[in-house]
């Protein structure tokens, strides 16, 4: 098991810094730092009020958290977020609330997405031509080719 140091400034007083729910999790909760209602069908910029350092060779990626999705229909827009290594701003999350007829309230300081990190490598590209590429069972079979 790999353990990285992830330094995090608080940058609202009402902040709370990323934290496991229990042992074993792979993504840290992240909570809002504003208390908002997001109206049916909505999507809002929400902050978190802290700012990160990933280090470098890794990323961050949030994502919505299961429960909310399924009780509250809450999601993110751009899930998986991408947060590089280089990017030192607020932790915003652009949440939508998917349910047609139910308004979400979201609480000040409420778990609403999670953040994993993970070794990223630096992509070297090589062109080439298509020859090049290799064949494999699957070729060019896309969307659908492997079953229902």
């Amino acid at each position: 098991m790999t353990t990285i140091n992830l330094s995090v400034a608080k940058i609202h007083p009402e902040a709370i810094l990323p934290s496991y729910g229990r042992p074993g999790d792979a993504g840290l909760d992240l909570c809002s730092a504003q208390a908002l209602t997001l109206a049916p069908l909505q999507r809002a910029l929400i902050p978190t009020g802290i700012r990160l350092a990933i280090p470098a060779g890794y990323g961050g990626f949030i994502l919505p958290r299961s429960g909310h999705a399924l009780k509250k229909g809450l999601t993110l827009v751009n899930a998986p977020g991408l947060i590089d290594s280089n990017y030192r701003g607020e932790i915003c999350l652009i949440a939508y609330n998917s349910d047609p007829e139910t308004p979400i309230e979201i609480a000040l300081g409420e778990r609403i997405a999670q953040l994993v990190v993970q070794a990223v490598p630096t992509v070297h590209i090589i062109e080439c031509d298509e020859a090049d590429l290799g064949g494999t069972e699957r070729g060019q079979a896309g969307f659908g080719s492997s079953g229902a």
